[in-house]
């Protein structure tokens, strides 16, 4: 299987220590490429050595983390920009709102989330959007600023089957990671009502680990027990679902170059 994870922070502190014999486990599961959300100005430099160093598989974003807007956030946003204007990044990421941590930056994540999805459509670049406990407002946003030219993931969709209907009518993609192996995590009763046109696959990593490594480090290792779940609620082989999502991934994020 040749899979791809649209989602891991494989640059984060958690993988110090191993990350070398960790990268040779993810080649040895079929995982091609895996493309790296940036969280914060303090992350970037980190990031862009992990692209470094495993040059054509780890792909670099750029974005501002909505639980990461505070008091300083336009600074942060300025800097970032800086960065977009110099070199190329394959998505502006991880973007969004966040609800469920601090609710005392609402009005700001929804600024920030404005002008970083303006300079999407400036770049023409896709977005991937964070959306924990605040699906119904991201979607509204991306409502307000679909043009026809905005693209991209909400990741780690973990919503109903109208909230995934709406998220496909305005032209983006589910991230799908470790919440499908879940025995309570509610997408058995999504995903069989959708196509895996629609969908790409994603660890988070190293956070929210599929079964039967739940509680544990996550990693992009463990996609094709994602993979092979989604294949169970669709009644077809995970290959195929490797095949579909791939593909997915590549056309979304066609416009970087290695």
């Amino acid at each position: 299987m040749n899979l791809i994870d649209t989602h891991a922070h494989i640059y984060s502190t958690e993988f110090d220590s191993d990350r070398d014999e960790m990268i040779r486990e993810i080649r040895a599961a079929g995982i091609d490429r895996i493309y790296m959300p940036n969280v914060d100005v303090y992350t970037i430099d980190a990031m862009l050595r992990c692209e470094s160093s495993y040059p054509g598989m780890c792909i670099p974003m750029m974005g501002l983390h909505p639980c990461d807007v505070k008091e300083d956030f336009e600074d942060q946003l300025e800097l970032m920009k800086e960065w977009l204007d110099k070199r190329s990044f394959a998505a502006v990421g991880e973007i969004g709102l966040d609800l469920y941590w601090d609710k005392s930056f609402f009005e700001q994540q929804k600024e920030a989330l404005k002008i970083q999805i303006d300079w999407a459509k400036n770049e023409s670049l896709p977005i991937v959007l964070h959306c924990r406990e605040s699906m119904d407002e991201t979607i509204e946003i991306v409502r307000e600023e679909q043009d026809g030219s905005l693209r991209g993931i909400f990741h780690c969709f973990n919503g109903n089957l109208s909230q995934a209907k709406e998220i496909i009518e305005l032209g983006f993609l589910l991230g799908i990671g470790g919440v499908a192996t879940f025995k309570n995590g509610g997408l058995d009763q999504v995903i069989p009502e959708i196509g895996l046109e629609h969908l790409v696959l994603e660890t988070d990593a190293p956070y929210l680990a599929p079964v039967p490594f739940r509680g544990k480090r996550n990693s992009p290792a463990y996609l094709p027990y994602i993979a092979s779940k989604i294949g169970d609620y669709l009644k077809v082989s995970k290959e195929t679902v490797a095949a579909q999502t791939t593909a997915n991934a590549l056309n979304l994020f066609k416009d970087f170059k290695l």
